[in-house]
């Protein structure tokens, strides 16, 4: 009885800076067959001694996901071979690598779900969709904790099912619906797009799991809190600033910290505050309303900068047009300073 051999081959690109792929070589009977995987990887990222993936060579930490994916399912591939071996000598009949392959590809289903979502996230990086990227890798590590280590899934496993049980397992750990609910749209979305790539038909295995989003409870502090902290007697100057900066985030409908610090004297305008947001560059228009002047009149504006305000008091800032008799003091100090300088 003839031997059969598995070896895990790397080939390198012809290309400079691109992915090689993988196959495994079957010999059997001195017949030489390859079994192509579509696993690409780049030849810093192969150890050619010991014929394995070098996780640890992975550029980022997506890529590092991805090649420990990879590695583990090159695992799970081998041991299938294996497995359609050990069949076919049960079988007492002579067999070539040609019913080797073929009985693998037989039993070979579709893409393994982790491992598909792993190399999605390297190529959304790829394509600049970071936060895209961010949240399916959410996902898909709640997921793969869900299978506790187990062997990845394929794509046409993925059923409805499973997706029930994976739900009442995020219910167990104290996750409220709206995660749970974030967690299935995203592992919903990179299923889809195995379907539209032709990976697998369409199962709906979302069909019977919340993917909703439940109102939430309203926790903001009631008006009459806001008026307690806006009636403090504060003994710090520091403190009393600290807090008029909370006020007027408030008045200005949560205007971010950021926002406040590129105001501009102009964007007020006929009664109307007007500005850009510095995150997303959307433009709000805010009433001006008594509270906000009253905020403002507590600063001396005459030393603001004329190009944001408000600011805090205590920072040295250039003056806009008008002088204050400490800087006309200092200014007639220095000028006495240089023309005693000049006489000496």
């Amino acid at each position: 009885m003839y031997m059969t051999s598995i070896t895990v081959k790397f080939r390198p690109s012809s290309i400079i800076q691109k992915e090689g792929t993988l196959h495994y070589q079957i010999i059997h009977h001195r017949k030489v067959r390859k079994l192509r995987t579509g696993y690409k990887l780049f030849p810093s990222e192969w150890n050619s001694t010991l014929q394995r993936i070098n996780v640890s060579a992975g550029k980022n930490e997506e890529r590092r996901l991805y090649l420990a994916a990879l590695k583990k399912h090159i695992d799970v591939d081998l041991f299938k071979i294996k497995e359609c071996i050990s069949r076919l000598k049960q079988e007492n009949k002579p067999y070539t690598a040609d019913r080797v392959v073929g009985l693998y590809f037989t039993h070979q289903a579709s893409c393994p779900f982790l491992l598909y979502g792993k190399k999605l996230l390297v190529e959304l990086k790829k394509i600049g969709k970071v936060r895209t990227a961010d949240t399916y890798r959410n996902a898909l590590g709640s997921f793969e904790h869900f299978l506790n280590n187990r062997a990845d899934i394929l794509l046409e496993e993925l059923d409805s099912n499973l997706m029930i049980s994976y739900e009442s397992w995020l219910k167990g750990t104290g996750i409220c619906p709206n995660t749970s609910s974030y967690y299935m749209r995203n592992l919903r979305a990179i299923y889809n797009r195995a379907v539209e790539q032709g990976l697998v038909a369409q199962q709906n295995p979302f069909k019977h799991v919340y993917t909703g989003i439940d109102k939430t409870k309203k926790r903001a502090v009631s008006l009459d809190v806001i008026r307690e902290i806006r009636d403090l007697n504060l003994a710090k100057k520091s403190q009393t600033f600290a807090r008029d900066i909370f006020l007027f985030s408030f008045y200005t409908r949560g205007m971010s910290f950021v926002d406040m610090a590129f105001l501009k004297k102009k964007d007020l305008q006929n009664g109307i505050l007007t500005y850009r947001r510095n995150k997303t560059g959307q433009q709000l228009f805010i009433k001006w309303e008594k509270p906000m002047q009253e905020l403002i009149d507590k600063y001396d504006t005459s030393i603001i900068r004329k190009s944001k305000f408000p600011q805090n008091p205590k920072r040295s800032v250039r003056f806009s047009g008008k002088r204050t008799k400490r800087s006309v003091q200092k200014r007639k100090a220095r000028n006495t300073q240089k023309a005693e300088t000049k006489v000496l």
